[in-house]
């Protein structure tokens, strides 16, 4: 048993919006992540979604108002909401989501979690 370092599992990789598994904890993923740009809209229907910023600023777009965040911070967005997360500038967040459950929630893409 070990200590997980985020910056140095956030080291071994440059794409954005493509989470990587650094734990597991029980039955939820415990991911990183790199984002730039603006995601897709998307809800998870059976699950929340949380968002912790460890780098950089980020605004979660709701179809009732934006939540923006910056280091340190963290939003959990309720599950069957519709959101958007954007970032003008590179962001690391921390995810947590129950184990299997896609990223893009109801909107089917190519991107996947790995594990790190």
């Amino acid at each position: 048993m070990t200590a997980i370092n985020l910056a140095s599992k956030l080291a071994t990789f440059t794409d954005h919006w493509s989470p990587r598994i650094v734990a597991e904890y029980n039955g939820n993923d415990i991911m990183v992540v790199k984002v730039k740009g603006e995601f897709t809209w998307h809800s998870h229907a059976d699950t929340d979604d949380l968002f912790l910023v460890l780098k950089g600023s980020l605004t979660i777009r709701l179809r009732d108002g934006d939540v923006h965040l910056g280091p340190g911070e963290l939003f959990v967005v309720p599950k069957g909401i519709e959101h958007c997360p954007v970032a003008e500038d590179e962001v690391h967040l921390l995810l947590i989501e129950p184990c299997g459950t896609p990223n893009t929630g109801d909107v089917i893409t190519a991107v996947a979690k790995q594990r790190i």
